[in-house]
């Protein structure tokens, strides 16, 4: 159930940074539920393999490439989805920073009302 009221709100943090930042568009909320489905799969599947792959580059610049993968992400999912554009990789940038900071809230507020299931 804390699965599927996470991925709701993800959603409504697509619409909430394409409300607040205009590189990101999504055309309806059916598009971000698709969006975040998409995300959380390349997040899941995708990202550690590129992580692992960009390990020397990510250590040397004291893991602020890990900015970049995340927009790669972003800028991905928005190229296998139709009604969730990114107008390019600056965008996907900012989008990924904007989307991950509402992630990190939407986390800590399911972790303070469900807590950590042991």
């Amino acid at each position: 159930m804390v699965l599927l009221l996470r991925w709701f709100l993800l959603a409504c943090a697509l619409l909430l940074v394409a409300y607040l930042y205009p590189g990101v568009q999504v055309t309806s909320y059916t598009s971000a539920l698709w969006a975040a489905l998409v995300l959380g799969l390349l997040n899941t599947l995708v990202r550690p393999v590129l992580v692992l792959l960009t390990l020397p580059i990510t250590l040397v610049t004291l893991g602020l490439f890990l900015f970049v993968v995340n927009a790669l992400m972003f800028w991905a999912a928005a190229a296998l989805l139709d009604n969730f554009n990114v107008a390019g990789f600056g965008a996907a940038l900012i989008g990924s920073v904007i989307y991950s900071l509402c992630a990190l809230v939407i986390d800590a507020a399911l972790e303070q009302l469900f807590g950590r299931r042991r």
